[in-house]
């Protein structure tokens, strides 16, 4: 997989690199990233609705709207148990419950964490598109509309965000933004620019095409729940 990536990567440097390249041959040098940024600060935004000073309470309460569960933990370590808890209260179908069984796959960064001790067996890899269970963090998220906002990378693996049923997002509340703007602001400092690809996640996956009945885990999880960590 890494290859893989690796090989993207170089491809898509290469092709920049010819358009670079035609752009400086027609007199048109690409700007600076610095004064790409400095063009997008300047840039007006158009209206924006007022956010409240707390912005992970409107966050919470916007995801909800969107059918998210949230829980707010005290702490990280909190993680594990937490997760048990939200997966013994669901009230799957027998023959799915019996296969749910506390497994599931995590991205790296929460690899540490004690998930045996709260009864899970969690493997911190990408998912293969069997596991039933997924557990993530997110670059940051957005008050404004409750949107999970994930971008793309070999540490956050953003398969395990569309292809599981039941996906946990882990959220800090230092990384709640009050707007989409300072969310794509986030992404351009955090990535140096723009990635390969940037997931926008509100509630589970949904669609209304048949009959205008919203049927849930149409093309994605079928629930979404939030954890908020200090």
């Amino acid at each position: 997989m890494g290859s893989r990536i690796d090989d993207n990567a170089a491809a898509r440097e290469a092709i920049l690199a010819r358009v670079r390249a035609a752009l400086a041959r027609a007199g048109k040098v690409p700007q600076s990233a610095a004064a790409r940024e400095a063009h997008i600060a300047r840039h007006a935004h158009g209206p924006r609705p007022a956010m409240p000073g707390d912005l992970v309470a409107r966050f919470v309460e916007r995801a909800a709207k969107m059918a998210s569960t949230v829980e707010r933990l005290s702490s990280r370590d909190a993680i594990p148990a937490a997760v048990t808890r939200y997966l013994d209260a669901l009230e799957l179908p027998p023959a799915i419950a019996e296969q749910k069984s506390h497994r599931g796959v995590c991205w790296p960064e929460f690899a540490d964490l004690d998930w045996r001790g709260a009864g899970l067996e969690i493997d911190p890899r990408p998912t293969s598109g069997d596991d039933r269970l997924g557990i993530t963090g997110c670059l940051c998220a957005i008050a404004e509309t409750g949107t999970l906002v994930v971008t793309s990378s070999t540490t956050t693996p953003t398969a395990t965000t569309l292809l599981t049923d039941t996906h946990v997002a882990v959220v800090r509340e230092g990384d709640v933004v009050a707007g989409m703007e300072e969310a794509f602001a986030r992404v351009r400092a955090a990535c140096g620019g723009m990635p390969r690809a940037v997931n926008m996640i509100s509630g589970p996956s949904r669609t209304g095409d048949i009959e205008q009945t919203i049927v849930l885990g149409a093309h994605g999880p079928y629930r979404v729940h939030i954890l908020v960590v200090p």
